[in-house]
């Protein structure tokens, strides 16, 4: 019994809805399914305009944009993140400030952000890992002090909410001024690939379909809005067809039966090895948060460690892998990073193994995969 670390969940629908946008003969994207994804998601979490992308790295892209990034400006992330969090503003001439991850999860060290701000600085990125909310809070309180921009990288925290002290509860994804989500196929929804782009900050919204829509007011036109459909902003390709929001659709219709299948995985695993081994520890999940239950990781006390874990694992048929390697540490950027050692950071990438997690995985396989575990 071979267990993948990843295997996408069908709902039964996508076909139906795929044929369906054939059978409507607009296959470009904006037409129906488009529209319908993007109400669902702005009805249902609160943002205020949605756009879906054809990857979170697009709209992440049309985030840097639309901030208006320009060369040797400053932007603060956590370098324990995906190389498209850095790569959308180092592609307008940004300068990355990295800041360290919290010591008990791998999320931005919200109180290590304000001694990196500076002049140059225009906004912070706070990326929400494994579906695990940052502290929202104090960034917007850190963002409205200096005037800078807050943008959400939720890839993996569609479902999540964040909980603030006065009791409001917002999804994630609706707070910052920008946000960005992933629906590739190792996502909690997928599209196989796909992403979209929340805008909460309504000035910015006329703007964003320009540039989603190839720099052109083709979306205006098309509303009757303007006489003439021409070029005025930069902008690029960044509309998936509507065989992909037909799919999307199929999924996100069924998204409280996925994410309940989901959180009764990842409760199983976390039964079953929380406080189980000295090797390792179970994720740190704080209060703020709600658990999306993107996916279920152990820290190790070691490298050597997680690489025996990982090899007893393959040896059981079982696909278990690390995340990241530091962006700052990474072979691009090394030769570039010149600020403070991140060690909370580095011990995630050295430490962090992640278990198969996907809707369809059985309990007989999660069965397997602790006892292999628990057997190391």
């Amino acid at each position: 019994m071979k267990i993948p670390f990843n295997k996408p969940h069908l709902t039964g629908n996508e076909m139906e809805y795929v044929e369906e946008a054939i059978r409507q003969q607009k296959l470009s994207g904006n037409g129906f399914f488009t529209k319908s994804c993007q109400s669902f998601i702005e009805e249902r979490y609160g943002i205020k305009k949605a756009l879906l992308t054809h990857s979170c790295t697009a709209a992440l892209e049309m985030a840097a944009i639309l901030l208006n990034i320009q060369p040797e400006d400053e932007v603060i992330m956590p370098s324990y993140t995906f190389v498209s969090t850095a790569n959308a503003f180092v592609l307008r001439g940004a300068n990355i400030v990295f800041c360290d991850s919290k010591s008990e999860h791998p999320n931005i060290d919200e109180e290590k952000v304000e001694q990196l701000i500076t002049k140059k600085t225009k906004a912070i990125v706070a990326v929400h890992y494994g579906g695990v909310s940052c502290n929202m809070e104090y960034l917007l309180y850190i963002a409205k002090k200096y005037n800078l921009s807050l943008v959400e990288d939720s890839a993996q925290a569609i479902d999540s909410t964040y909980t603030f002290n006065n009791g409001t509860i917002k999804s994630l994804g609706s707070i910052g001024n920008l946000s960005t989500f992933s629906f590739h196929e190792t996502k909690n929804i997928s599209s196989g690939e796909g992403g979209l782009l929340g805008i909460n900050d309504t000035s910015l919204i006329a703007r964003a379909e320009i540039i989603w829509e190839k720099g052109t007011n083709r979306s205006a036109f098309f509303r009757g809005e303007i006489k003439r459909y021409e070029w005025v902003d930069i902008g690029s390709s960044f509309l998936p067809s509507e065989v992909t929001a037909a799919f999307l659709m199929a999924q996100l219709k069924m998204i409280d039966i996925i994410q309940s299948k989901r959180k009764s995985a990842w409760e199983f695993y976390n039964d079953a090895l929380q406080n189980k081994s000295d090797r390792f520890t179970t994720p740190n999940l704080p209060a703020y948060s709600s658990n999306n239950a993107h996916l279920f990781y152990l820290i190790f006390n070691s490298p050597q460690d997680r690489n025996a874990a990982i090899k007893k694992l393959a040896e059981s048929d079982i696909l278990a892998v690390f995340h990241y390697v530091s962006l700052h540490s990474s072979s691009y950027y090394k030769g570039k990073y010149t600020g403070q050692e991140l060690i909370h950071c580095d011990k995630f990438s050295e430490c962090l193994l992640r278990l198969p997690l996907y809707c369809d995985l059985t309990i007989p396989q999660q069965q397997k995969v602790i006892d292999a575990l628990l057997q190391t």
